[in-house]
């Protein structure tokens, strides 16, 4: 693939991936209640976050509990059901995009939370929503090497913050139709966690292989959706559509190496919204009952949403069956990777 990354993996596999949902439900139309005098003023209809983006409802956590406790939490529970003694694991990487300060890293607060020795490497790795398949790529690429012989990747996104301060901006008298629609993205999120423990196949052949991943950027694109503590501003028709030519790009040439297009059981596909998901799919080829959905009752949980949708797969997952990752992050890249479970 002229000038992409194309990696096989040769001894990388995933122990467990585990999910920790946020406690607080948030519906749509409680969100529309909160916006509803300015939905009036400035001639919108109520209704778009489900109507459009077809999410129902996203979930919080409670105050005081962060995205560093959400990260720590989700890390315990797959170090847990990995069954690996935690001295053991040489790499953990922390792939939120959540963080109140530029330094240090947030990995190092979860690495404390989660007490792992000193001799574990600890960094963040940070892409957008697609940090977390930029984490396992990064930690499969050191097991391989022989780096490390355990990995963990973690990740923890809390929503309330941005959201509240959004809607509060919302609600302002100057606020345009125009504000609205550039801020919507920034609606659509959840909070959750994810993480996964992986290791060297040739200890565990009970593990689930990476095969291979395939990635593709289009930096040109990267003023398209940009955020922050404060909000997203987000050209929503432009990044779709730059997505959509992104992700075809890299489809088909991966399709010179890869049969990704046929033999799937699952294509765990970022969860943004029905709009996007429904796109890609008909984009690609991909039937649509072999992609699980998060999003109606979670929202866009940033890189967290394809592991935490991933997990969800964990009890209708056999041996033998092919897992698709796929997602595309801000900036624009996009990427794919394989699992054979």
């Amino acid at each position: 693939m002229t000038g992409n990354t194309t990696h096989r993996f040769r001894n990388t596999t995933i122990l467990t991936v585990q999910a920790v949902d946020a406690t607080q439900v948030v519906t749509s139309a409680e969100i529309d209640e909160r916006l509803a005098d300015t939905y009036q003023r400035v001639g919108l209809r109520p209704g778009l976050l489900q109507r459009l983006a077809g999410i129902r409802e996203r979930r919080w956590f409670p105050e005081g509990y962060s995205f560093v406790d959400a990260a720590a939490t989700a890390g315990a529970k797959a170090i847990s059901e990995s069954g690996v003694d935690p001295a053991d694991i040489g790499l953990m990487v922390n792939t939120s995009v959540s963080r109140k300060h530029l330094e240090p890293s947030t990995a190092v607060a979860v690495h404390a939370q989660l007490g792992l020795p000193s001799s574990c490497q600890n960094f963040d790795v940070t892409n957008a929503c697609l940090g977390f398949v930029n984490g396992m790529e990064l930690a499969g690429a050191m097991i391989d090497s022989g780096l490390t012989d355990y990995a963990l990747v973690v990740n923890g996104e809390d929503s309330r913050a941005v959201q509240e301060l959004t809607i509060d901006q919302l609600n302002q008298p100057g606020t345009t139709s125009r504000d609205v629609i550039a801020q919507f993205a920034t609606l659509t999120l959840g909070s959750g966690a994810a993480a996964m423990v992986l290791g060297r196949a040739d200890r565990h052949p009970e593990g689930h292989r990476l095969v291979a991943a395939v990635s593709r950027a289009g930096t040109e694109h990267h003023e398209l959706c940009i955020g922050s503590n404060e909000g997203m501003q987000t050209d929503l028709k432009g990044l779709l559509d730059a997505g959509l030519q992104l992700s075809k790009d890299l489809w088909a040439e991966a399709a010179t190496e890869f049969d990704w297009d046929a033999g799937m059981s699952r294509y765990v596909i970022h969860q943004i919204s029905q709009v996007h998901t429904n796109a890609i799919c008909e984009a690609l080829g991909i039937e649509q009952d072999r992609v699980p959905r998060t999003f109606p009752d979670r929202g866009n949980i940033g890189p967290a949403s394809v592991p935490f949708t991933l997990a969800g797969q964990n009890d209708s997952l056999v041996a033998g069956d092919r897992v698709l990752l796929m997602g595309i992050g801000s900036g624009l890249n996009a990427a794919c990777l394989e699992i054979a479970w």
